[in-house]
């Protein structure tokens, strides 16, 4: 069932555009995850959600019920920072029960909600520690903790793991996640980071300039990115341009490609190629499932489990992550690839 839903919201600051038209929907207990560069508008649309700041135009619906004229501290939405914002004169227990004392629930009540809330972020023991006796990842756990403790019907998350090292993060992203389900709290968090979205993530929304270019699960947006704004942002950088001349058959300067699949149904193609598709054809033999194509090589990088080579193809650069048996040939030699058709994927315009 439709929890969120948001339609056709744009917002303006000084006359320049912050988000521009911006429609998603999301069910109970899922998990969206807003990302893109910094400037993108993620957390321009997380304000306003938790009514922090005032659209231009849109609606916004939570349970069937216009929240737009509701004020922040009525919607009963609760809201985590990479900062933490933590109280540092207050122990673990009155940081997560701050709160529950704001709504007067009873000492006993939040005494009882505090240990819960400890327990399932793993900080069991943990209530009565100063803030400064604790870690980064720790004040992260609590912070979560305490956005939790009032059952709130919508989490918002800003960068909360932005502060925390590469590890730590990982770690913790898979954590909460963990807890966000089990506790079935519909949330949406802000990144600009993707591996930490699509660890965390049940729909992911990509915001570019302030327009939605996305919205769809991690898996799909990875497999079958809308457009070339999306497919750089994820890092592919083989996007070819050129003609759909005949059925599926793409026609560039570089190659004739079949692409497997994609989003464009216009004659003005754009291509994506993903660099982990290809392989070292050396005896020039093609399965059925593979396209060839021929270049030089320009730079290689040996990164362990594969090389990163970029190739020279018909006057344009691409790049490719190669399984390092065979190794491939050396900086200026020509290189015969098998490229997978499941590795093409066509963009929309």
């Amino acid at each position: 069932m439709t929890i969120l839903d948001v339609r056709n919201l744009s917002s303006s600051y000084e006359e320049q555009p912050l988000l521009k038209d911006i429609t998603f929907s999301l069910k109970k207990g899922e998990i969206l995850c807003l990302l893109g560069p910094s400037g993108a508008g993620k957390t321009t649309l997380l304000r306003l959600l938790a009514g922090l700041e005032k659209e231009d135009s849109g609606i916004v619906t939570f349970g069937n019920l216009n929240i737009q004229p509701i004020p922040s501290h009525k919607r009963n939405f609760g809201m985590m920072f990479q900062e933490y914002a933590l109280f540092p004169h207050k122990n673990v227990f009155e940081n997560v029960s701050f709160g529950l004392e704001m709504k007067k629930w009873p000492l006993k009540i939040r005494q009882e909600k505090v240990a819960e809330m400890l327990e399932i972020v793993g900080l069991k023991g943990f209530a009565h520690r100063a803030i400064d006796e604790l870690s980064g990842g720790e004040r992260q756990r609590v912070a979560l903790a305490r956005s939790l403790a009032p059952e709130p019907q919508l989490l918002l998350l800003d960068e909360p793991l932005g502060s925390l090292d590469r590890t730590l993060r990982d770690r913790l992203a898979a954590e909460i996640r963990s807890i966000l389900k089990a506790l079935n709290v519909t949330a949406l968090f802000v990144t600009h980071d993707q591996s930490e979205a699509f660890s965390v993530a049940d729909k992911v929304a990509i915001l570019y300039q302030g327009r939605l270019e996305q919205f769809d699960s991690p898996e799909n947006i990875y497999r079958s990115p809308a457009n070339a704004t999306v497919s750089r942002f994820l890092g592919f950088k083989n996007i070819i341009y050129g003609k759909r001349v005949k059925g599926d058959l793409f026609y560039s300067a570089i190659a004739q490609l079949h692409p497997a699949t994609g989003n464009s149904d216009t004659e003005n193609d754009t291509l994506l190629i993903r660099p982990e598709g290809a392989r070292i054809n050396q005896v020039e033999q093609l399965k059925d499932n593979e396209i060839a194509l021929t270049g030089t090589i320009v730079k290689r990088q040996f990164q362990g489990a594969t090389y990163k080579l970029q190739i020279k193809v018909g006057g344009q650069m691409l790049f490719f992550d190669l399984p390092i048996d065979p190794i491939p040939p050396g900086i200026g030699n020509a290189v015969h690839l098998a490229i997978r058709t499941s590795a093409f994927v066509r963009l929309a315009s």
